[in-house]
């Protein structure tokens, strides 16, 4: 008589990750997989890099509560950024309230893990609520009304994960897209100038003095946005503005940036003596493009093995530069865990897959990945 076994849903979430880290795990590098003949992995990135930096990726809450995400992060990350959860908008929505239930998560996760937490961000110019720029009336705010509201958001959220966040992107994207202009016309720019830029970096080290405070954009190895990111920096300095770091977001493709470029932005932005961090990294297999767009009728999304290849590459060059400005580099940071889900598949091109990360959808390395930690 044959035996029918049911098992429940907490037992196939057991055995799927007792599964997951036999594969993760493995048993030597460089070890072949008997089923496919591929290597296995035999440590996360963050053993890798344990000399050079920090690992981290940026998260949602839904990650961390699906089991095989969660342990992909435990076991290869050693830092964690809330990928949207402590942005204006999602935490702070309306004058009087916040909502801290995602980032706490998020926050609570990397302590239980003994994860560092990149806050992001503090003040940027999308995500953030209607209310801050309007009075009760409807009216737009004075400069001395939006900076008293920044002041309070950037101390209430800064003083709760005093401790916990070792460092924040404190203003995102202020320099504008335009070559030919310097500062983003945001309504933050048109309400207060400058000087909310000012503003946020002595309110956040007013709130933790220790925590590491950084500038973030992207674009910024092209050499007209290099130079107004160098000037902004180098202003905020020389008026002894807080800001100690600079953040490169590096949503890179497999067409840029090339290796020249990479390295003297470092170097330029190093000169200041900031710290720099790889904060955003993702290598699409498509160009960079700003302005969402329909997708395009023929436009492929399949992972051929020429792209696989250029991106492999440019991964490689991209670990080599990071490794060789190791003292320079205080963290490196991928924006989503895996191919599974990237926000590069909302954005700027609806349901297209871009392939950017280390991970394939099966949660399983890419031949990068190999590439990455094979030095």
């Amino acid at each position: 008589m044959k035996r029918t076994c049911i098992l429940s849903a907490r037992q196939r979430i057991i055995t799927a990750s007792m599964l997951i880290a036999l594969l993760v795990t493995g048993i030597h590098a460089g070890r072949k997989n008997t089923i496919n003949d591929t290597p296995v992995i035999t440590k996360g990135l963050k053993d890798y890099y344990k000399n050079y930096f920090p690992i981290g990726v940026a998260v949602s809450p839904r990650a961390l509560k699906t089991p095989d995400e969660a342990l992909l992060i435990e076991q290869q990350f050693n830092s964690v950024t809330p990928e949207n959860a402590m942005k204006m908008g999602p935490i702070h929505p309306e004058e009087h309230r916040y909502y801290w239930k995602d980032a706490d998560s998020i926050v609570a996760f990397a302590q239980a893990h003994g994860m560092r937490v990149r806050g992001h961000a503090l003040c940027w110019h999308e995500q953030t609520p209607r209310w801050l720029f309007i009075d009760s009336t409807g009216k737009q705010v004075t400069k001395d009304v939006l900076l008293q509201r920044l002041k309070e958001h950037i101390t209430t959220i800064v003083d709760r994960y005093k401790g916990k966040v070792y460092a924040w992107d404190v203003v995102n994207e202020a320099i504008d897209d335009d070559s030919t202009k310097f500062l983003r016309n945001s309504l933050w720019y048109q309400i207060c100038g400058d000087d909310f830029i000012i503003k946020a970096f002595e309110y956040a080290h007013a709130a933790d003095p220790k925590a590491a405070l950084f500038y973030n954009d992207y674009n910024t190895e092209r050499p007209e946005k290099t130079a107004r990111v160098y000037q902004l920096l180098k202003k905020l300095k020389a008026a002894k503005v807080p800001v100690h770091g600079v953040g490169l977001q590096a949503h890179w493709s497999i067409y840029e940036p090339d290796e020249a470029g990479l390295r003297r932005t470092i170097q330029q932005f190093a000169s200041l003596g900031l710290q720099v961090q790889i904060t955003e990294l993702d290598v699409s297999v498509y160009p960079w493009e700003k302005n969402r767009r329909p997708r395009r009728e023929g436009e492929s999304d399949v992972f051929t093995p020429a792209l696989e290849q250029k991106q492999l590459e440019q991964y490689k060059m991209a670990f080599r530069v990071f490794r060789d400005f190791r003292k320079v580099i205080t963290g490196v940071t991928f924006w989503n865990i895996s191919d599974k889900h990237s926000w590069l598949d909302e954005y700027p091109v609806m349901g297209r897959k871009n392939y950017p990360l280390l991970f394939d959808q099966q949660l399983q390395p890419k031949k990068a990945f190999f590439e990455v930690v094979n030095f």
